[in-house]
């Protein structure tokens, strides 16, 4: 065949492609091509290999907190503001006192518990005493069975009293010591119930506050998670487990779990991945995430350049290099990053692709349209 005769198909072909689509099964998928039309016509080829660099592919992300190592510290009572311990990025400890607040709904309930210890107090020394009389034979034993049953009740109302501060936000200490000196506490402080950073101030000094309200935020920031959007299409690429590298950062991470939901605006699905160790990432930080791609179990998938494949219809195709020409691979696409793509034979393919086999990488439109040119021929 020479170059007249090779580029008059061509120019035909892809006049025509656009309007009357031809199918794979209906052309012969080998043709000739020579050196010198693949030199004309800037066609290269590379060799097959599964050992090549592993796909990467990029998807955005944003750095976040784990839920159970947030904290937000929330007011128990009506009350004021009345003093600040603490300032927001400040590094605390478990049992840091944070915040001041005054309330009046703190007076009955510390009133509640010094009845309750007085009431108690005169229980047991009933029921005491009802023992002694008992054991010498003065009075009978039902009088020590109801001495005993109301030395239970006053107990338990103290134990519900002891409770109820303890929900209002006052120490176990500062309990006891009210139980024991009878001397109300005028105030309310809240301390940190584990160590962290706090993160949000959400009060003043002198603001009124009402029971539930939002007082400030604490965060353990020394284990972060990412959240992750990756393609629909690309979802099934990746197991938990699998490795990933925070681009232009140190930061490197693993997959944790994958949502089995599809976001419906954007047909995405949502990736959680763990930060190993510590890194210079920020909670909300907004990154861009590496994650390789890997190679399908059976080993017959290949990494090659994105202009490498061409399309009849919906079918995807490669041009392999044989001893005078080119023939024509179906292949199905696994996954697309950059201008990379990964592929493997089609199913049902007579002719697999093969390790080391030589394929178009460039001039692929100009070989497309000479095998259209081929419709007929052979």
């Amino acid at each position: 065949m020479t170059n007249r005769n090779f580029f008059a198909p061509l120019l035909c072909a892809l006049a025509v492609v656009s309007a009357i689509p031809v199918l794979a099964a209906e052309r012969p998928a080998r043709f000739a091509v020579t050196e010198q039309q693949m030199q004309a016509l800037n066609i290269q080829v590379k060799p097959l290999q599964r050992d090549a660099a592993a796909l990467t592919l990029s998807l955005p992300g944003q750095v976040t907190v784990p839920s159970h190592r947030e904290q937000i510290v929330s007011s128990p009572l009506t009350g004021l503001v009345v003093q600040l311990y603490v300032q927001a990025n400040q590094q605390v400890k478990q049992g840091t006192p944070l915040l001041r607040i005054s309330s009046q709904e703190l007076g009955p309930m510390q009133l509640q518990l010094m009845q309750a210890v007085s009431r108690t107090t005169l229980a047991r020394q009933a029921a005491q005493r009802e023992k002694a009389l008992f054991d010498e034979g003065i009075i009978a034993q039902r009088r020590v069975q109801e001495s005993q049953a109301a030395q239970a009740e006053s107990e338990a109302v103290l134990r519900q009293a002891k409770a109820a501060l303890r929900l209002a936000g006052l120490s176990t200490a500062s309990i006891e010591r009210i139980a024991s000196s009878g001397k109300p506490e005028d105030g309310l402080t809240l301390h940190a119930s584990r160590a962290g950073i706090v993160t949000q101030m959400e009060v003043k000094p002198g603001q009124r506050v009402d029971p539930s309200m939002a007082l400030l935020h604490l965060a353990q920031t020394d284990r972060l998670l990412l959240e992750i959007q990756a393609p629909l299409a690309d979802a099934t690429a990746w197991r938990t487990g699998s490795k990933l590298q925070v681009q232009g950062r140190t930061a490197t991470g693993h997959i944790v779990s994958i949502s089995p939901m599809v976001v419906a605006g954007s047909q995405t699905v949502s990736l959680r991945a763990e930060v190993d160790g510590n890194s210079d990432l920020r909670p909300g930080e907004l990154v861009t995430v590496q994650l390789p791609l890997a190679h399908s179990a059976g080993g017959d998938s290949f990494d090659v350049p994105l202009a490498a494949v061409a399309y009849d219809a919906a079918q995807a195709l490669v041009f392999v290099r044989t001893a005078d020409g080119f023939e024509a691979r179906a292949v199905r696409v696994l996954s697309s990053a950059g201008q990379h793509v990964r592929i493997q034979s089609a199913q049902g393919a007579q002719a697999p692709l093969k390790a080391d086999e030589k394929i178009a990488v460039s001039g692929v439109i100009a070989l497309k349209g000479s095998w259209l040119g081929e419709k007929g021929g052979s």
